[in-house]
């Protein structure tokens, strides 16, 4: 097959052309891989281009160096990649063609070779499989063109083998599957298997590697149909999701924030049912903190009565909760997405919110003792301001610090005199 389109030929810049003819005048072949071809195929813009070459990383660090052409991250030589500047525009990352000798299951040692087949049968999928030259000829060993024009996910070869090579590649089957697929749930069964067979083969992937998959596979397209497979086929206990089940609340919560910039926590948390799953999906994937503190606040606050007046609720929300304004804000505004709440969402940050006009500044003018009696006074004088509908003042508010004050816990006040 041959590209001749308006995509392929975008690619071609200055810089790309200078790196071609690098690579003819040292006479070693070059093509674009994976991704790009993929997206090409599918008449999309590649965001980016990996190249791969079969020169070896000696070979191109003696080119670049005669050529005077800057090198950058030399770490990834060991594996074959070197990245190159040109015309102090544009980077490159090429990739010596290489085949794994030796695999554990998450990292290969590497031979470099010069088959372009044995490169492309290395690879996961078979549509990640396809290289492309500048001619717009594109080299299909394994079939991908016709699995992406049919919106098939196959792995090369033999899906067990593929799995244990490095046991990422099922969470990357269920991401592609989400970016390929024209249906939601039409796995091949034999694909399923071998993942099934395979699940405990994750226990040797970091967090942080799982969430990454995890993150795309929530904001990709048919994300509550993928998930619901993955733990239906044996995935949970591996990903942080053990107990997860609630798969009604999932799919309810992905409808409703269809089509909206909401964040990837927002629908992960509609798998978690208390406090308890959302440390234990923290544990395994290590969240920010970001996240787990949204994921927390959105588990505490879903079930609330909210009322007919979501704003009012939203105001009352922010004052009660801790943090710097505009991350409360942000809470609140993925718990409206969480709940459907589309209108709320969109016009409570532009809401101009109530100030507590008392600070622990002005208690202590009072003679309020710093430590645990000056925070339980400052909110007690919250909830009496907040009663008030946010209308007391500020004096009125300290005329209150008496009455506050005899309501604090005598064995509070004990703790103190020791």
């Amino acid at each position: 097959m041959k590209l001749d389109s308006p995509e392929f030929h975008s690619i071609f810049t200055p810089e790309l052309n200078c790196l071609i003819d690098l690579f003819k005048k040292y006479n070693y072949e070059l093509r674009i891989a994976g991704g790009a071809v993929r997206d090409l195929l599918d008449g999309k813009v590649p965001v980016d281009l990996d190249f791969a070459t079969t020169a070896t990383p000696a070979e191109m660090k003696e080119m670049f160096t005669k050529e005077n052409i800057r090198m950058l991250n030399m770490n990834g030589e060991a594996h074959g990649t070197i990245t190159a500047r040109v015309n102090d525009k544009e980077n490159f990352e090429i990739t010596t063609l290489r085949i794994d000798v030796v695999t554990d299951g998450r990292k290969a040692e590497v031979e470099f070779t010069k088959d372009w087949m044995l490169d492309a049968n290395r690879r996961d999928l078979t549509i990640n499989s396809l290289f492309l030259d500048f001619e717009g000829q594109v080299y299909d060993y394994f079939n991908g063109i016709d699995d992406l024009k049919h919106h098939r996910i196959r792995f090369v070869g033999s899906a067990e083998q593929r799995i244990q090579e490095d046991y990422l590649r099922i969470l990357r089957y269920f991401r592609f599957y989400g970016k390929i697929a024209n249906d939601p749930d039409k796995h091949e069964n034999e694909t399923l298997d071998a993942i099934r067979n395979n699940a405990e083969g994750l226990k040797r992937i970091s967090g942080e590697r799982i969430w990454m998959e995890m993150k795309k596979i929530l904001m990709g397209r048919y994300p509550a149909h993928i998930i619901q497979s993955m733990i239906q086929v044996g995935l949970g206990q591996y990903i942080g999701l053990p107990r997860a089940n609630n798969f009604k609340e999932l799919f309810s919560v992905c409808e409703r924030t269809e089509g909206q910039n909401c964040h990837h926590m927002t629908r992960m948390s509609a798998l978690l049912d208390d406090e308890v799953d959302v440390y234990t999906f923290h544990e395994r994937n290590k969240l920010s903190n970001e996240e787990l503190q949204l994921a927390l606040f959105i588990v505490q606050h879903r079930g609330d009565a909210m009322g007919e007046d979501l704003m009012s609720y939203c105001t009352d929300l922010h004052s009660d909760s801790s943090g710097t304004e505009q991350k409360v804000i942000s809470k609140i505004v993925e718990l409206m997405k969480y709940c459907g709440h589309k209108k709320t969402a969109a016009e409570f940050p532009a809401l101009k919110l109530p100030v507590l006009p008392v600070t622990g500044h002005d208690l202590t003018q009072r003679d309020v003792p710093r430590g645990p009696k000056i925070a339980l006074t400052l909110n007690e004088l919250r909830k009496i301001w907040k009663d008030s509908r946010y209308t007391l003042s500020k004096e009125e508010l300290l005329d209150k610090i008496p009455e506050v004050l005899e309501r604090i816990p005598d064995n509070l006040k004990k703790k103190r005199k020791k």
